[in-house]
């Protein structure tokens, strides 16, 4: 009996070591503290929805997760995800690991994103210094390691839900070349994204085409709050006035939030495969 039990316990911890190491770990973009959450030592808060998400709040240390795809399904395209939460949480699971396990799938590597939040109570954090801050410091993180994970540089881009997705088009409008005099050597990396994908993202009314903005893909849901459904719209417009690609699909029987869930039923359950066409098309998923 107490070999039986012993042999129990080592197929256990076997068992727990093969789940242990299929676990997928952040990476923190600033190892040392993120500029701007100095003196701030409070840690993450996580809650279960009623959904069954887990979300997100007081993030002070921003992090990437990476979903790195097989050698053989890589295509060497990568992209960093923000999910959305009203700049105040993070709905982690369907607007991130389950966006992120569904591209590694197909040969993408996906990175998810923990940035701070502006507007959660008693935050002195801003959306356009900390968050914007936070992708562009991933984007710059991805570039950096690079031949690491298999991916081409020209071929990094960015996504983003809801609030996420206007932390994404601002990277894709503020970009810079880097500094190639920086002593952090991430911080020589340009911070452009190849492309963009919004979905349903806040805060259109800011979004202008850049110079040399990146190809843009955008989704949402008709039923969504007319900021947002028109604001796509007319986002789209801007973009084809200015010569730059962008591909748009509105789902009339979608509102907010949809994200990637396994209950998602009707025609917007085939967004995620659009959005692969969509990269295909584009020239991104070239091996």
């Amino acid at each position: 009996m107490k070999t039986k039990l012993l042999l129990i316990g080592f197929i256990t911890c076997l068992t727990t070591g093969f789940v242990l190491l299929d676990e997928q770990k952040e990476i923190l973009l600033w190892p040392k503290g993120a500029p701007g959450s100095e003196g701030k030592t409070g840690i993450e808060k996580i809650r279960i929805a009623e959904t069954g998400d887990h979300v997100v709040s007081n993030i002070h240390n921003p992090s990437i997760t990476p979903y790195i795809p097989s050698p053989e399904k890589a295509t060497g395209a990568a992209i960093i995800i923000a999910p959305g939460g009203g700049h105040r949480e993070l709905w982690i699971d369907h607007e991130g690991y389950n966006v992120a396990r569904f591209l590694s799938e197909k040969g993408v590597a996906a990175f998810v994103l923990k940035y701070r939040l502006s507007k959660e109570e008693n935050s002195t954090y801003t959306i356009d210094s900390h968050e914007l801050g936070d992708m562009k410091r991933a984007i710059r993180v991805v570039k950096n390691r690079a031949k690491e994970w298999g991916i081409d540089t020209a071929r990094v881009g960015v996504m983003g839900f809801s609030a996420g997705g206007e932390v994404a088009a601002l990277s894709a409008m503020r970009f810079d070349k880097g500094n190639p005099s920086a002593t952090d050597i991430i911080d020589r990396e340009n911070s452009r994204p190849a492309f963009q994908v919004l979905v349903y993202p806040g805060g259109s009314d800011r979004f202008e085409v850049a110079k040399n903005s990146p190809p843009l893909f955008l989704l949402g849901g008709y039923g969504d709050r007319a900021d947002i459904a028109e604001g796509l719209a007319k986002v789209y417009i801007k973009y084809k006035q200015a010569g730059i690609p962008a591909e748009l699909h509105i789902y009339s029987g979608a509102g907010h939030g949809f994200g990637l869930r396994q209950n998602n039923s009707g025609a917007v359950a085939g967004w995620p495969q659009r959005l692969t066409e969509w990269l295909g098309d584009s020239g991104f998923l070239k091996r």
